[in-house]
């Protein structure tokens, strides 16, 4: 009946279909099927086969036929049958690495688009050993993460799963920032220098140390913060003695091509770095500094144009003027790279604000207001930090993760001081109460469409993703 119906009606033609034995089992498709993984996949290969005679045996393939038979489902459907939950993530990563169809498999497995009112704790990543991590960087294209733990790194794919740990000639690594897909550079709080890893291949491939043969005292600096440009590594430094300054790198040669901002003593003004971003749209550097003591928080933001050298923009808290309000200054500081907007969370009130950062001045801050009645009372900001992600600004107060959200179809003409919340941004909880009794979150950072968080003397990372994935394929 087939062979009647082809000639008179839209079909795949005997010819056009394929017989393959996987294991021992045999399975029956089209051409177009196994030709829609990547022309140079080995289904493409073996698709190219003569198939004129119908009784001709059945290509071979002596693998997993209950895993192909998964992977079959997802080039007919582009989606992931429900018999997929019975295999590991490692497993069916591997299956499609061999076919040669691994990115039919990411699409399908991969997260959807992360926004923060509705993401959810799906894992958290614990290292084999040493769980505690110190640092971790993020991949922002496919969500993979590197988490450094001692002097370790580890290294998990964009399928969280585990790839590689190195271990480097550290004692520990507290600062880490990723270079190129198998590339990072890391620093230590307890041992000088800038270094560069490969973590593919566990190679140390170079160094970077600040040196000035007309002061003696500059020696075994400390790297505490790390950015990058497409040319150049930035990199804060600290010498026990308190001098302080960011180097300017060259990517490809490490060597050092200039300094910014060198300072001297313990004044909250002279304060190393403790983070840097770099701004492509301008090409301009934001450090900032926080320290906090018996009488509260004081820091600075600071923007450095790395190739004059030259300081366009400072401001200094606590200090005059309502952009401290009044001693509230900031508990930490972070720069949306798309808007070049500056964020910061005050520290006694816990209030969010931003500042145009193509409209700085004396007092560039806009506070944000929290119009959400179902939102729960917060009380100061001395434990928080925030980072800004996909137009999205996530905070930590304490253990609890919170995200103002920008609101769409509100057009910037209407941002009036006073205004801006109400008209502009939403605040919501990320996490439940249960979540936040965890510990105090330390680090947030996003890389894909995920959200990752570290939390102090707590285990791993945790991982947070939108809940609305139509099919979730546990790690185990």
């Amino acid at each position: 009946m087939e062979d009647r119906n082809s000639e008179s009606a839209p079909g795949p033609h005997h010819n056009d279909r394929v017989k393959l034995n996987v294991g021992g089992k045999l399975f029956e498709t089209t051409l177009s099927t196994i030709r829609s993984g990547d022309s140079d996949s080995l289904l493409a290969v073996l698709s190219n086969r003569p198939t004129n005679e119908p009784d001709a045996d059945p290509v071979f393939i002596d693998r997993d036929p209950e895993i192909f038979s998964v992977l079959l489902s997802l080039l007919r459907s582009n989606s992931l049958p429900s018999t997929a939950r019975r295999f590991s993530k490692q497993e069916l990563a591997d299956e499609a690495l061999y076919y040669g169809i691994e990115s039919h498999l990411k699409a399908a497995m991969s997260p959807p688009p992360f926004t923060g009112i509705d993401a959810s704790l799906v894992v958290t990543i614990r290292p084999a050993s040493d769980g505690r991590p110190s640092a971790f960087t993020a991949a922002s294209g496919d969500g993979s993460v590197w988490i450094a733990h001692g002097g370790q790194i580890s290294s998990y794919d964009w399928n969280l799963v585990h790839t590689a740990t190195i271990r480097t000639h550290l004692d520990d690594v507290t600062s880490i920032r990723r270079l190129w897909p198998e590339i990072a550079a890391i620093g230590s709080e307890s041992a000088a220098g800038l270094h560069i890893y490969d973590i593919s291949g566990g190679r140390h491939v170079g160094s970077t140390h600040w040196t000035d043969p007309s002061d003696p005292r500059i020696y075994k600096a400390r790297v505490t913060a790390i950015a990058d440009s497409p040319s150049s590594v930035f990199a804060s430094f600290d010498c026990p003695h308190r001098e302080n300054c960011v180097l300017v790198v060259d990517k490809s040669t490490l060597q050092i091509t200039s300094q910014l901002g060198r300072l001297s003593g313990n004044s909250a003004k002279n304060m190393v770095p403790g983070k840097l971003t770099w701004l492509p749209e301008t090409g301009v550097l934001v450090g900032s500094a926080v320290t906090s003591g018996a009488f509260g928080y004081s820091g600075y933001i600071r923007l450095w144009d790395p190739r004059s050298g030259e300081v366009v923009w400072e401001t200094n808290e606590p200090g005059s003027g309502r952009s401290s309000r009044f001693g509230d200054s900031f508990a930490d500081v972070e720069v949306d790279v798309d808007e070049s907007i500056l964020f910061k969370i005050c520290s006694k009130s816990g209030d969010l604000a931003k500042a145009d950062m193509r409209h700085l001045g004396d007092d560039p801050w806009v506070y944000l207001k929290d119009k959400n009645p179902s939102m729960r009372n917060t009380t100061g900001g001395g434990s928080s930090v925030i980072h800004c992600y996909r137009k999205q600004v996530f905070a930590g107060r304490e253990g609890g993760l919170e995200v103002w959200s920008r609101v769409e179809g509100i057009e910037k003409g209407v941002e009036r001081e006073g205004e801006e919340c109400e008209g502009l941004y939403r605040r919501n909880f990320v996490d439940k109460v249960e979540n936040s009794e965890r510990g105090i979150i330390k680090k947030i950072e996003g890389g894909g469409d995920r959200l990752f968080v570290s939390r102090e003397d707590a285990e791993g990372i945790e991982v947070w993703e939108s809940s609305n994935s139509s099919v979730v394929v546990p790690v185990l």
